[in-house]
């Protein structure tokens, strides 16, 4: 999970300020040692760490932190400002040009995900109303060529490509081409090395020189920490980025590069990787991250993956039916899916208020727990999903074996399903006054 290391440690820390009625210079230098202990583990650049935490300490001793009469949360408000401030403060978005089309010319390294990234956020741009075209240029990555065309027919982009013409070339009259298909968005999906070297900066100065870009995004595997903010160096020095899309921030516990980049180069995050599906692509927003690293939830982006998810005619229609007892298991089925288009589930927990990376190591509860609920429900028959009140013993073993789970299984789900429905009838009028009905257990579905 994105910055889980981090998080418990800087939680850790400052926690034990929270329980004070009353703070000393010492107890917050302290407290501040630790956070400089945890954002060097973190492999964050040594000066941006030493300047972070002399300005946190600073603020920290003043009189606004001192004289409050809760001065430990005023501490860890103070930490969430400046770590925002160091991750760029606000949203950095996309710049577009007065008129089209508008160039995005993605570099990196080899590895990186640049094409994969080139791809994600076509298909972002496209849900936003664009009409993005792909620009193959890695003539040198095998089936580099072969990868973006397989993105561009996954969700339905044109790409452009001349095979192994030199790539130069290749861009001289791609504007043209462009608005000859109906295109406002050029997405270049550049070469990349193994390391930077002359020749690579050469072919990408060179493309850079003849189609004007309004966005040079570099793309960085944030896995790599203090190593991506040195590549970002020599990329800025040569080319003048413009911003930054970060890959893989979903499986970097430490956070380092992320952390660092914007300090160090001072060019903003504009995307980051949060998975490897196409949709898996997310605008950074520095404030949002922050209060994830600190477990003050993000509750903004949650009710954003919640609108872009959920089917909004199709969730009153669900409510209609819990209220008046009619939803089915087919019911049930279509709403996990749309809590599955949301995301991993430890990552929509991990937005959720509270629920920071220690509370979420006590549940269980992952992709496959809701694969095996869709199984069962898959299972049955439709008459069994419309009543499931006709599934006896035979039928059960019958669904636990199409569906490769255990009799258990299905009884639990049953059993869940049944005690929802007598709930519903409680808090619709239906149930005696007062009578204690079956407690409903999301958490039972899904283990």
């Amino acid at each position: 999970m994105a910055f889980e290391s981090l998080a418990e440690k800087l939680q850790s820390g400052l926690n034990r300020l929270k329980g004070k009625g009353k703070l000393t210079e010492k107890d917050v230098r302290e407290a501040m040692r630790e956070v400089k202990l945890a954002l060097l583990e973190a492999d964050v650049n040594y000066k941006v760490v030493k300047d972070f935490v002399n300005r946190v300490t600073e603020r920290a001793v003043g009189s606004e932190v001192m004289e409050s009469l809760t001065p430990g949360q005023q501490v860890v408000k103070i930490v969430n400002e400046e770590l925002t401030a160091l991750m760029g403060g606000g949203q950095s978005k996309l710049i577009y040009a007065g008129e089209p089309p508008t160039v995005f010319m993605m570099v990196g390294l080899q590895g990186s995900g640049k094409t994969t990234s080139s791809g994600k956020l076509a298909y972002q741009l496209k849900k936003q109303g664009k009409k993005p075209m792909l620009v193959a240029l890695d003539i040198y990555r095998p089936a580099a060529i072969k990868q973006l065309q397989v993105l561009g027919e996954q969700i339905e982009v044109p790409v452009f490509d001349k095979g192994t013409q030199d790539p130069v070339k290749t861009v001289k009259n791609i504007k043209q081409e462009a608005l000859r298909l109906g295109c406002d968005v050029l997405i270049l999906d550049t070469a990349g090395r193994l390391h930077v070297d002359e020749t690579l900066m050469a072919e990408l100065e060179n493309i850079k020189s003849i189609v004007k870009p309004n966005e040079i995004l570099l793309v960085l595997d944030s896995m790599t920490g203090q190593d991506a903010v040195q590549v970002a160096e020599s990329f800025d020095n040569k080319l003048g980025i413009t911003g930054i899309v970060l890959t893989k921030l979903d499986s970097d516990s430490r956070g380092g590069a992320a952390l660092s980049v914007k300090a160090v180069t001072g060019k903003p995050i504009k995307y980051a990787g949060m998975g490897e599906k196409i949709d898996n692509l997310e605008p950074f927003y520095p404030d949002r991250m922050a209060s994830r690293i600190l477990g003050m939830g993000d509750v903004l982006t949650f009710i954003d993956k919640a609108q872009e998810a959920i089917d909004t005619k199709k969730a009153k229609e669900f409510e209609k039916k819990m209220r008046t007892q009619t939803f089915t298991l087919d019911d049930f089925k279509e709403q996990l899916g749309q809590l599955r288009n949301m995301g991993p589930i430890d990552q929509l927990f991990g937005m959720i208020p509270g629920m920071n990376s220690k509370a979420l190591k006590g549940l269980s509860i992952d992709e496959k727990d809701l694969v095996r609920v869709e199984a069962i429900i898959d299972s049955m028959t439709p008459k069994e999903r419309q009543n499931p009140s006709i599934i006896n013993g035979s039928r059960r073993k019958r669904i636990a074996m199409g569906s490769g789970t255990k009799v258990q299984d299905v009884n639990k789900l049953l059993k869940q399903f049944f005690d929802t429905q007598k709930m519903m009838k409680q808090f619709s009028g239906g149930g005696k006054k007062g009578k204690k009905k079956g407690k409903f257990d999301m958490s039972s579905f899904l283990r």
